[in-house]
C-alpha cells in the first residue's frame, strides 16, 4: 500500500494533469513555461521523481496536442522545447520510443514543409530529429524511410534563416554517417540542393558532399553538371568549396568527363569573349560598365581548377594536354573583358609550359617570339601588357600538339629519373663487394646508353616531330 507521501504526490500529479486537460491555450502556455524553466537538463529519474513516476502521462499529452495543433502554430516552440526535455534526458530511451510510437518523426518532418510556420519552429523540429538520429542507426533509418532526406534538403535549399540551414546541414551529415543503407540517398539529396538560389545552402551542401565522398566511393555522373555550375558561382565561398571537392573526384570513374568539361568551359560556345569584344570596340567605356557574364566567371574558375588538378599528378596533366587544354587556356588569357580569366589561365599555363618542354615549344611557335617572351618574363602579369591585337591573336591561335606527346615525354622523364637513382645508389656505397660493384657498373653503362638515346631522340623531335626510333 502506498505511503501517505506517495499518495499526496499522486494526488498532485492528477490535479496537474486535470488542469492541463481542462486548460485553454493561455493556461497551457503558462504550464509549458513553468515546465521548461524548472526541468531543462533533467535526467529520466529526476523527471520521474518530479511527476511521481508518471512523466510519460504528461509526455503523451504534449505529443497529442502537438499532433492536433502544429499546423496552427499554437505554442509550437514551447511544445517542441518541452518534448525536447524528455527526448534529451539521460537514460530516457523509453521517452524516445513513446514519442516515435505515436508518429512523432512524421509530425516533425511535416513541420519542416509548412511555409507559414516560423523558422525558429522549424529549427526546434530539426533539433528533435537530431536527438532521434543520435540514438542510433535504426533511428536514422527511420527518419530516412519517412522521406526525411527530402524534407531536410528542401529546408536547406529554401530556408531564409542561416541558423536553420546550418541545423539542416548538420542533421544531413549525421544521417550520411553510420547509415550505410541510406548514405547514397543523403548524397543525392545534397546534389539536389546545388542548383538552388541560396549561396549559403550551396556552400553547406558542398562541404557535406566533400566530407561524405570517401564514404560513398564512386560519384554519380549526375554530380558533374550542378558541380560545374556552382564552380561558376559569383560567390567566392561557393567556388572555394567546389574547388575543394574536385581533387576527391580524380580517382573515380567520373574523371574523364570532369576534365573534359573543365577544358570545354575555357572556350564558351561561340567564343563569346571574342564576339563581345569586337562589339565593344566602338565604345571603350562599355568594357567598364559591362558586368562579367556567368560564362566568364566559369571560365576563370575552370582555369583555376585545371591548375590545381594538373599539379595533383603528371598523369592528370597529360590527360588535360590530350584534351587540348593549352589552347583553351590561351583563349581564356585572351579574354580582356574578364581579368580573373586571364590571371588564373596564365598561372595554369605557366605550370604546363615549365613542366612539359614540348608545350613550351609549340606555344612559342603559336604566339610568336615577342608575346612568348612576355609570358616567360612574368607569367602572372604578362596579360596586363597585351594590347587588343595581341589578345585577339592569342585567343585565335591554333596550337597543334600531338595527343600522345605528353605520355611519351613522361615515360622518358621517368626513365631518366630511374637512371639518376641508380647512379646515386652506386656512388653512395662506400665499399661494395666486387660482385655488387660489377652489377652496378653494368646497369650504369646500360642506363647511360639509353639516356643518351632518349636525349638524342628528344632533340631530333624538336626539329622534326614525326621522327621516332
Amino acid at each position: 500500500m502506498a505511503s501517505v507521501k506517495e499518495q499526496e504526490a499522486i494526488r498532485k500529479l492528477m490535479v496537474f494533469l486535470q488542469e492541463w486537460d481542462s486548460g485553454h491555450k493561455v493556461a497551457r502556455s503558462r504550464v509549458l513555461d513553468s515546465f521548461i524553466k524548472s526541468n531543462n537538463g533533467k535526467t529520466e529519474p529526476e523527471l520521474e521523481l518530479e511527476f511521481s513516476q508518471g512523466a510519460s502521462l504528461f509526455l503523451a499529452r504534449l505529443t497529442a496536442w502537438l499532433r492536433m495543433t502544429y499546423m496552427h502554430s499554437t505554442c509550437l516552440d514551447k511544445l517542441l522545447k518541452s518534448i525536447g526535455i524528455f527526448l534529451s534526458a539521460a537514460g530516457g530511451r523509453r521517452y524516445l520510443i513513446e514519442f516515435l510510437e505515436i508518429g512523432g518523426v512524421m509530425t516533425l518532418l511535416e513541420i519542416l514543409g509548412l511555409n507559414h510556420l516560423k523558422e525558429e519552429d522549424k529549427r526546434e523540429s530539426v533539433k528533435l530529429l537530431q536527438l532521434i538520429a543520435n540514438a542510433g542507426r535504426k533511428y536514422k533509418e527511420l527518419i530516412c524511410e519517412s522521406y526525411g532526406v527530402r524534407c531536410l534538403a528542401e529546408l536547406l535549399a529554401t530556408s531564409t534563416s542561416a541558423e536553420a540551414q546550418e541545423d539542416a546541414q548538420v542533421l544531413l551529415d549525421s544521417l550520411g554517417r553510420g547509415n550505410p543503407k541510406y548514405q547514397h540517398q543523403v548524397y543525392k539529396g545534397l546534389i539536389a540542393v546545388l542548383p538552388c538560389a541560396s549561396p549559403r545552402a550551396q556552400q553547406l551542401a558542398l562541404q557535406t558532399l566533400g566530407a561524405m565522398q570517401e564514404l560513398v566511393g564512386e560519384a554519380p555522373p549526375a554530380l558533374l553538371e550542378p558541380l560545374l555550375a556552382v564552380l561558376g558561382s559569383a560567390h567566392l565561398e561557393v567556388q572555394h568549396e567546389a574547388l575543394q571537392l574536385l581533387p576527391a573526384l580524380l580517382p573515380l570513374r567520373v574523371r574523364p568527363a570532369l576534365l573534359a568539361a573543365l577544358v570545354a568551359a575555357l572556350t564558351p560556345p561561340g567564343h563569346p569573349a571574342l564576339a563581345s569584344r569586337s562589339e565593344s570596340t566602338a565604345d571603350p567605356n562599355a568594357l567598364c560598365l559591362r558586368e562579367p557574364t556567368l560564362a566568364y566567371i566559369q571560365q576563370a574558375a575552370a582555369a583555376k581548377a585545371i591548375g590545381i588538378l594538373a599539379k595533383e599528378s603528371v598523369e592528370v596533366a597529360e590527360e588535360l594536354i590530350q584534351l587540348n587544354v593549352v589552347h583553351g587556356l590561351m583563349v581564356a588569357v585572351g579574354n580582356m573583358e574578364h581579368m580573373p580569366s586571364q590571371r588564373h589561365s596564365s598561372i595554369s599555363l605557366k605550370y604546363f609550359v615549365h613542366t612539359f618542354p614540348f608545350v613550351e615549344e609549340h606555344m612559342k611557335k603559336a604566339v610568336g617570339d615577342t608575346l612568348f617572351q612576355l609570358f616567360m618574363d612574368s607569367p602572372e602579369t604578362w596579360y596586363t601588357k597585351m594590347d587588343q591585337a595581341q589578345a585577339e591573336e592569342l585567343a585565335s591561335s591554333i596550337l597543334d600538339i600531338p595527343k600522345d606527346m605528353g605520355r611519351k615525354q613522361s615515360t622518358e622523364e621517368v626513365w631518366i629519373s630511374a637512371c639518376l637513382l641508380v647512379d646515386t645508389a652506386a656512388s653512395s656505397l662506400k665499399s661494395p663487394s666486387p660482385g655488387l660493384q660489377s652489377h652496378f657498373l653494368q646497369i650504369q653503362r646500360y642506363n647511360r646508353t639509353w639516356t643518351f638515346l632518349i636525349v638524342l631522340r628528344h632533340q631530333t623531335c624538336m626539329h622534326c616531330p614525326s621522327q621516332s626510333f
